[in-house]
């Protein structure tokens, strides 16, 4: 193996032994939540009934333990700035934030890699890290708290401590855990409905949560015994990658060409079922992976006849459904186990009993290249967001929200014109040799091959309407010539 990365230098008189470094893992698609869950807007990012996402709900559960000076989260380049917006509102405190961006995914086992080289470089190789799921919900915080001071107890033993929680029903979703106290027996695959059973009469078994807690330097040992060319590759990989710092944010975008060398593979598969190292901390914090709809739907109560409604909805004669429809109404008539989830561009009906299988519709969507797979109407991109109100054969029209004080890249589109009307705000406008502000009910003409950028200058969102018209309207016909988000 390479040599280490270099060491950056630590305050003097920092215990860094008593360092927590939450490491919020938020990848994956959830594709078991389709509609809402998409591959541009995944599960850590649907909002719950109270408002918050379970990335909010993670990051200020992680933040909110004892010895956090920061949390570093590993996810994909495209989510950076949506991740960076959903901390700032449940960071008021503003505890300095990390990020490591992948390209795209690779599983649990390279992320845990790359997070243990960026601590040991950053932190040192006596801080422990606490590993948690970004789309996961945690119900008690309290015992929250005292199973990680547990877990950080073995840690500091060179234990790769796991998260056991104590079965409530025999579930097949989960992954379970054999153990005697603290000792790990053996980890065992989701079982069979029977066996799960089984399982839970026994007392012995615990639910396999994904969180993990152990010591950078247990973690590094670790991969080096039993999975070293995940160790390499991501080695390898963060060596090339470029690294930015500043105003209490860190953050580093892993090389694509070095990081596809990287195993394909999670936590569990390359070191837990490994190693001779393992404990596991039984627990009940009430927790959750909000695996299906079914799961989510749980979350609120129920009325008399075992129905859950978000939003509004007419229900006759009608028992043990769950609506969700925050924009239209839904009526049903009749109908008994079903799950109804209606967004703008896409309607999902399901039996309650058949959950899980909604994974195969967003399969068949991405096998088909069709948009629902990936995108929303409505697409958040750094600067803002843009929805999609009408198109037809060589027109679309857009309504565009630009944040204050941001801007989109001085950029030029080969065969489409666009004509803008500023609805609310004001608008600093590039158009071509031009520069202007375009205010309330005031509109500007873009003609194709033309060099032009929209920026809010004010501290109020801007509004606008884009109508584009053109022989081709697709969005990879941008040309970007400058842009604060690294993507000219």
């Amino acid at each position: 193996m390479n040599a280490a990365l270099p060491q950056q230098a630590r305050p003097a008189g920092v215990d860094t032994a008593a360092t927590l470094l939450p490491v919020i893992l938020c990848g994956g698609a959830g594709t078991r939540l389709w509609p809402v869950s998409r591959e541009q807007h995944p599960k850590p990012f649907m909002q719950l009934a109270d408002g918050q996402s379970l990335l909010q709900k993670a990051f200020a559960r992680a933040a909110a333990l004892p010895g956090v000076d920061q949390v570093l989260t590993v996810t994909n380049r495209d989510l950076l700035f949506k991740t960076k917006d959903e901390y700032a509102r449940v960071n008021p405190e503003g505890k300095a934030t990390a990020f490591i961006l992948e390209p795209y995914g690779r599983n649990t086992a390279p992320a845990l890699a790359a997070a243990a080289l960026w601590a040991e470089q950053h932190v040192g190789p006596e801080v422990t890290l606490l590993v948690l799921a970004a789309d996961h919900l945690i119900g008690d915080q309290a015992a929250f708290a005292e199973a990680v001071a547990r877990a950080r107890e073995l840690a500091a033993e060179g234990r790769m401590v796991t998260f056991g929680i104590r079965p409530t029903a025999p579930e097949t979703g989960y992954g379970y855990i054999e153990a005697e106290g603290h000792a790990v027996l053996r980890f065992v695959e989701k079982p069979q409905l029977e066996q799960a059973a089984e399982f839970v009469a026994s007392g012995r078994y615990l639910w396999n949560s994904g969180m993990f807690c152990l010591r950078v330097d247990t973690a590094l040992r670790e991969f080096a015994t039993h999975a070293p060319s995940v160790l390499e590759s991501l080695h390898d990989c963060m060596g090339v990658s470029t690294q930015v710092a500043g105003g209490g944010v860190h953050q580093i975008e892993l090389q694509a060409e070095t990081f596809r060398y990287a195993p394909d593979i999670s936590i569990d598969y390359a070191l837990m079922e490994n190693s001779h190292h393992v404990a596991v901390v039984p627990c009940d914090i009430g927790w959750s992976d909000i695996g299906s709809w079914t799961a989510l739907s749980e979350l609120q109560s129920a009325d008399a006849q075992g129905n859950r409604v978000q939003g509004e909805a007419l229900l006759h004669e009608s028992s043990n459904c769950y609506v969700q429809s925050p924009q239209r109404v839904v009526g049903l008539v009749g109908v008994q186990d079903l799950i109804v989830v209606d967004t703008p561009d896409a309607v999902l009906v399901a039996d309650r009993r058949r959950a899980q299988d909604v994974k195969q519709i967003a399969a068949q969507l991405k096998a088909r290249g069709h948009e629902a797979y990936r995108l929303h109407r409505e697409v958040h991109r750094p600067w803002g967001t843009y929805t999609v109100l009408e198109e037809g054969e060589h027109f679309k029209i857009k309504r565009i929200v630009v944040k204050p004080k941001r801007a989109l890249s001085l950029q030029m589109h080969h065969h489409r014109s666009e004509h803008w009307i500023v609805v609310s705000g004001t608008a600093r406008v590039v158009n071509g040799e031009q520069s202007m502000l375009v205010r309330t009910n005031e509109s500007t003409y873009i003609p194709a091959g033309i060099r032009h950028r929209l920026e809010n200058p004010g501290i109020l969102d801007l509004v606008m309407i884009e109508v584009q018209s053109g022989a081709y309207l697709g969005e990879d016909d941008i040309v970007r010539f400058e842009d604060a988000y690294g993507r000219a």
